[in-house]
């Protein structure tokens, strides 16, 4: 095998990967939280569940690990400004919920009530991988709606990509 791959190498390649923009919330008896993320996937549709990636540096694992719950929430491309706030702009947990109308969900975490769509989750395995951890979530509750262009994250810069139909066009 040849030399390993840098941090910076494989930093840079993975920014030439499209994702789209989520806040990640939780909410329950260690309090409130919320990180913008573009590591989220799909993991399986039996049972429905999700794969979300968090900095394990980040003073919120804790939360997110108490709680035992979070929501996936799928921004379009008129949440710049509150991916920035949750991205860390605003350190303050109540200035980052007061930018935007929420909904609580089952598990009780909080929906954006205009997200694309939102996945209210219970936390089924969280597991630490070099610098992250990665949580794994079982979907309980879904809020969705048909129209909006999500928010992708390409090349470190935010971009829009306009489509004609929603998913459930056609």
């Amino acid at each position: 095998m040849g030399e390993a791959v840098s941090r910076t190498e494989f930093r840079n390649a993975m920014a030439r990967v499209c994702a789209p923009v989520n806040v990640v919330t939780t909410n329950g008896p260690a309090g409130r939280g919320g990180f913008t993320a573009t590591a989220m996937c799909s993991v399986t549709d039996d049972p429905p569940s999700v794969l979300v990636c968090m900095n394990s540096r980040s003073a919120q694992c804790p939360l997110f690990i108490e709680n035992q719950r979070f929501c996936v929430n799928v921004l379009s491309h008129d949440h710049k400004e509150l991916a920035a706030h949750f991205a860390g702009a605003t350190a303050d947990m109540a200035e980052r919920y007061a930018a935007a109308d929420w909904v609580e969900m089952k598990s009780g975490s909080h929906a954006l009530a205009d997200a694309i769509v939102a996945l209210d989750c219970e936390l089924a395995d969280a597991r630490l991988v070099g610098t992250h951890h990665l949580f794994i979530g079982r979907v309980v509750d879904i809020r969705s709606r048909s129209d909006g262009n999500a928010l992708l994250y390409f090349d470190r810069h935010y971009v829009h990509v306009p489509t004609q139909l929603g998913s459930f066009g056609g």
